[in-house]
């Protein structure tokens, strides 16, 4: 991670000296650009996951007027033996367990707390799932099966021209991809600085035209395929996924408090990433999956969406972790294991033979260390086997 912040720091000066020299981006670019240059910084990291809005540009997910659903405490748990230098350990800003329905355990640290609005990361793609499984349901979209480019036309010529929904879902796109958060020109970098550039996301996808494997023949993550979902949504339905993902998902589900999608300079939701909510609100929709859709008195999302997204579909490699439509399932996996996760030390980790969900956000910086997710995915198993 230094390495990566002395190349950064090397070629934002550039930039920097390019923009004075030719003055072609203003102000508030180069300030934007500086911020996020420090956005992973150890001593700022954690304020700055707790107030994303105050970097990018986003747009409100409303919760709605209706009342806000009630989470019950149960009996307070102690966590197991190496809980608590896990939490020292892997930077943990927050941890919140639900065991039957009730709150058993919820603690905030270095500085968090309750209200604190945390950028989800990947976490956001398992949201963009179970919208995806509504608008299924509901007809918007006829098949996962059809081609990206019936609802993303502006697609035709790139490389997803070909690929299925169910390619994107599972990221079988095929689409070459460079999925590396620590080199400075790696496509998934490329993006983030067009986000904080205010650049346009639609744009960046269609401009891909090399493939590593024909669609649906391998896996990989491809952070971009979940865009094309986005755009398939936002076709389909001629709707935001703002909009959408509030009126389907975060209203029924009656959080705490509204939350907000980080955007591109034309205003769409970075669904692969942008996501921001309280760990309350993480919770209630990982309570709403857990239950097969059903919470607050009302099926939300299908049942049979979530079981067939939260099942290992994707073409993944024997022995690692397996994929399913924008949702994990770890090695070994008991029946009803799975779980959402993004960079830093994000999960949503549900076990549903036990009734357990699990909600982590964290700032970790070593999140990329060797063996490190197993390390989380074990402590997340004990934490659920001792309730």
């Amino acid at each position: 991670m230094r390495r990566f912040g002395k190349w950064l720091g090397r070629i934002l000066l550039m930039l920097i000296l390019a923009v004075a020299t030719v003055g072609f981006w203003n102000r508030d670019d180069i300030s934007r650009l500086l911020t996020v240059n420090a956005l992973f910084d150890q001593g700022k990291i954690v304020q700055n996951f707790s107030h994303m809005n105050q970097v990018f540009p986003t747009v409100p997910l409303d919760r709605g007027h209706g009342a806000t659903s009630e989470l019950f405490y149960g009996p307070e748990t102690n966590l197991p033996d190496g809980a608590q230098n896990w939490i020292a350990q892997r930077s943990v800003t927050s941890l919140l367990v639900l065991k039957d329905g009730e709150i058993r355990y919820e603690e905030y640290f270095l500085g968090t707390g309750p209200d604190d609005l945390r950028i989800s990361w990947s976490l956001a793609k398992s949201y963009l799932s179970a919208l995806f499984g509504v608008m299924l349901d509901e007809g918007a979209i006829d098949s996962i099966d059809d081609p990206v480019t019936k609802y993303a036309p502006e697609l035709a010529g790139s490389a997803y021209d070909g690929v299925s929904i169910r390619n994107v879902l599972n990221m079988s796109s095929g689409v070459r991809f460079d999925e590396d958060y620590l080199k400075f020109g790696s496509d998934i970098n490329r993006m983030g600085r067009i986000v904080a550039l205010g650049g346009t996301l639609d744009d960046f996808t269609a401009s891909f035209v090399d493939r590593s494997a024909e669609p649906g023949e391998e896996w990989a993550y491809v952070s971009i395929d979940t865009h094309v979902i986005g755009m398939v949504i936002r076709g389909a339905t001629g709707r935001s996924i703002a909009a959408l993902l509030s009126e389907k998902i975060i209203a029924p589900l009656g959080q705490e408090q509204d939350g907000y999608y980080i955007t591109d300079g034309s205003g769409a939701a970075f669904v692969l990433g942008g996501l921001n909510l309280t760990t309350r609100d993480h919770a209630r929709f990982g309570l709403m999956i857990e239950q097969n859709g059903h919470f607050n008195g009302q099926q939300i999302v299908p049942a049979d969406w979530i079981a067939a997204a939260t099942a290992s579909s994707a073409p993944t490699p024997p022995g690692e972790m397996q994929y399913g439509y924008q949702w994990w399932v770890p090695v070994r996996a008991e029946k009803g294991e799975f779980f959402a996760r993004g960079i830093y030390g994000q999960y949503l980790y549900i076990d549903q033979e036990r009734d357990v969900v699990i909600v982590v956000t964290g700032s970790d910086r070593q999140f990329q260390s060797p063996g490190t997710h197993e390390e989380n995915i074990a402590m997340l198993r004990k934490i659920a086997a001792s309730l």
